[in-house]
This record gives C-alpha cells, structure tokens and sequence, in this order.
C-alpha cells in the first residue's frame, strides 16, 4: 500500500528520521510551517493537499494536532476520509505526560523544540516582528514565565541556542530530552505497529 505522511513542516524533519527508524515505506510531504503564523489557513492548505495526493496514494496519514484551528482541520479529514496523529500540537505529542504536568505547575510556560531553536530568529524574532520592533516583547511574552525545552535530539549547539534564548526573554530554562516521545508512538499505531519510544527526562539547566 502507498502511504502518504502529510506533515508539518515543524515536524518533517522528525518524520523523515521515524520513517527510516521503522522501514516503513511511505512517502513524507510536508507543509511550511509558517503556516502555524495563520492558523486560518491551516486547514485549507492541508484539503488542497490531500486533494493532490489522493490519486497517487492508497494512504493518507495527516501528522498535525489541531494546532489552534478551532476543529477546522478535523473538519477536513472527516469530509475526506482520513487519519491524523492524535493530539492538539507538537508539544504534546512530544511530552505527553510531562507536557500535562508542566502546563498543570506553571500554564505560563513556553515551549521549545529542536525544529524552533533551528528556526527561533526566523520564525519568533522575525515573524513577529521584534526586529523590526523590539519592544513588543514585553507585550508578547508578558505573561509566561519560563521556558520549557523538550529536547528530541541532543545537539550541543541547540542547548546553546536555548540558552540564548533564554537571555533573550529573560525566562528561566529546563531542559527536558523528550525523544519523539507519543508522535512516534502515535503515528506507529497508525502505520500498524507498536513503537519503542524514549521517554521524557528529568530537567536540566
């Protein structure tokens, strides 16, 4: 059977690695994840997508979570006849769990994943305009209070850029090294296997 991944674009990367983890063959297509800037259009985008894929693919598997459409992307997949990876975004499919607990201590919590510290100038920095206008940051990040990192490969220079960031929003950091956690779980339900997956660690600053 040809199977299609529709993912994220913040998760395609992780997808691709799962993929190869597991042997499964299936093709990965993604979306830009700046599309997350306009949760609007998530939706949209995703329909147009399945309806170029469709004849060219027995399987459809969307890897999405709701990701702040309001059900819109459901809506979707329900009127075409396909899967997504449960849960509401990344960070929970990353964390499980610990991502339920951390909210539960503290809901101003900001989150980090290796695919936002590679992209944070572009996607933060620049997509919301605190290049051009610095002072916003204040506004944005008012009301959290610390930032969470859940780590899916250890890469030295990531920690780092945490860090940095860290500097940057004047937030206190923990580190947390999640591996792919439920997504790779999740998604090898849906490809008809069970998943060894690494689970959450304790903090680290």
């Amino acid at each position: 059977m040809t199977v299609a991944l529709l993912a994220c674009g913040a998760l395609a990367r992780e997808v691709l690695d799962i993929r190869e983890q597991h042997g499964w063959d299936a093709d990965v297509v993604a979306l830009p994840a700046l599309l997350h800037m306009h949760p609007a259009r998530l939706a949209p985008q995703i329909e147009r997508r399945i309806k170029e894929l469709r004849d060219h693919y027995e399987r459809i598997i969307v890897v999405y979570g709701d990701c702040g459409s309001s059900g819109a992307i459901d809506e979707v997949l329900e009127r075409h006849g396909v899967e997504r990876v449960d849960g509401p975004h990344c960070y929970e499919m990353y964390g499980g769990d610990l991502f339920a607990r951390l909210m539960a201590e503290e809901p101003g919590t900001y989150f980090l994943t290796d695919f936002l510290l590679r992209g944070f100038d572009g996607l933060v920095v620049k997509g919301m305009g605190l290049d051009r206008f610095p002072d916003l940051k204040g506004e944005y990040f008012a009301n959290y209070k610390r930032l969470a990192y859940l780590v899916q490969k250890p890469d030295p220079a990531l920690i780092e850029k945490a860090h940095e960031v860290s500097r940057y929003l004047g937030l206190p950091l923990e580190i947390y090294e999640t591996g792919y956690g439920a997504l790779e779980e999740r998604l090898a339900a849906l490809m008809g296997e069970g998943a060894s997956t690494d689970r959450a660690g304790d903090a680290d600053s």
